[in-house]
């Protein structure tokens, strides 16, 4: 028998997930692992690195699968399993059952002949096949989406708009699903997209944003929402993703496209502003607790991953139409301009212009004895009226 090797550590981007998938919170692995929330921050980034009984523990708790314990955990954080959430979990599972056996009877066969002293290399296990573009899209938002609807509506403090901010930034993730399937961080760019269009401006000119919604029922959760949507924007963008969600710093401040001081900065001043209001959360471990119980009250529910993919592909046919039909309208009036306007050029009538130098119109000449006569007679005989009013019979 030979003594078997240490378990592989995930890569720190692995470990964060891990971590996520178990709804575990950085302060939840520092007190089962036995060391501080900053050192399991570090390992989650790559700065440092877990080494002897820390690590073994530490890689013990990321990939023990325990389905009781994390179906309750679960329960306990959100509040509600999701049925979105569920439904995935099912289908992922379903398809790599297959793999996880064949992996596991490789693994039996390398043992069996390692215990035989045989030096031969076990085959490596067969990797599982890539997923197409709906399965991939359908895991990444059963994962993402629970979480998400509930940081935006910490953000908001709107339960309809946290979950319409989420369908349009996976409804937008599924448009340019080529780009978002190789980012290095998927779920971090629909959680940008997702805060952008929770926190845009232009909701308050919506008639149904006029009035506010109902508040918690708690009033502790009731003061620390009206706390926290009194921060400006961007400060309560900040202190959500270093607090809530648990990024560190320059995370924080790459995804807020900010430098590193400013985000530092922005907060320092929202947990300034916080801690006024509220004294006992000067605590940033108790900060992110009360955030999390905060969220985790509200009853958040997304609709189905498949009708959000029909969506995006029903709003694209639509903008799409609407560009066809302006570019056809656009090129019949070019031609109906075209048909009709003239093919020659007409000059313009030039303006009358006085002629100068000219002799003054003459006056007709003197008249004759006949026209002269005639003038008398006709001069005598309007002098009495009733000639002109009665005809003369003849």
């Amino acid at each position: 028998m030979t003594q078997s090797p240490a378990p592989p550590l995930p890569s720190p981007k692995e470990r964060r997930r891990l971590r996520e998938a178990k709804s575990l919170s950085q302060a939840d692995v520092a007190d089962k692992v036995g060391v501080t929330r900053e050192t399991v921050r570090s390992w989650e980034t790559g700065r440092t690195t877990p080494r002897g009984p820390k690590r073994e523990a530490y890689v013990e708790l990321l990939t023990t699968q325990d389905p009781a314990t994390t179906s309750a955990d679960t329960e306990d954080e959100t509040g509600v399993g999701t049925g979105v959430e569920a439904e995935a979990e099912a289908e992922v599972t379903a398809r790599q059952e297959p793999y996880i056996e064949a992996e596991a009877e490789s693994g039996a066969e390398a043992e069996a002949e390692t215990e035989a002293g045989s030096n031969e290399e076990p085959a490596p296990p067969p990797p599982p096949p890539a997923l197409t573009p709906p399965q991939a899209f359908d895991a990444l938002y059963a994962f993402c989406t629970p979480a998400l609807v509930r940081q935006t509506y910490l953000l908001t403090g709107r339960r309809e708009l946290a979950r319409e901010s989420v369908e349009r930034a996976f409804q937008l993730a599924w448009h340019r699903w080529p780009e978002v399937a190789v980012d290095r961080d998927p779920a971090g760019w629909v959680r940008a997209t997702a805060y952008e269009y929770a926190l845009s401006p232009w909701h308050r000119l919506r008639p149904r944003h006029r009035h506010p919604e109902a508040p918690p029922a708690d009033a502790a959760d009731r003061a620390l929402l009206d706390v926290f949507l009194k921060l400006p924007p961007m400060y309560r963008r900040t202190l959500l993703l270093y607090d809530g969600v648990g990024l560190d710093l320059p995370e924080t401040a790459a995804e807020t496209e900010a430098s590193t001081p400013a985000a530092a900065g922005r907060l320092l001043r929202a947990r300034e502003a916080v801690a006024e209001r509220l004294p006992e959360l000067a605590a940033p471990d108790e900060l992110h607790r009360r955030l999390t119980v905060l969220a985790a009250t509200e009853r958040l529910r997304a609709a189905k991953p498949r009708s959000v993919r029909h969506g995006s592909e029903h709003r694209a046919r639509t903008w799409t139409r609407a560009a066809i039909a302006f570019t056809v309208l656009l090129i019949g009036a070019t031609s109906l301009t075209l048909r009709t306007a003239p093919d020659h050029y007409e000059p313009p009538m030039a303006p009358g212009a006085t002629v100068r130098d000219l002799p003054p119109r003459a006056a007709s000449g003197p008249l004759s004895d006949e026209q002269l006569e005639l003038h008398a007679f006709l001069k005598d005989q309007m002098v009495s009226g009733p000639e002109r009013l009665v005809p003369e019979a003849r």
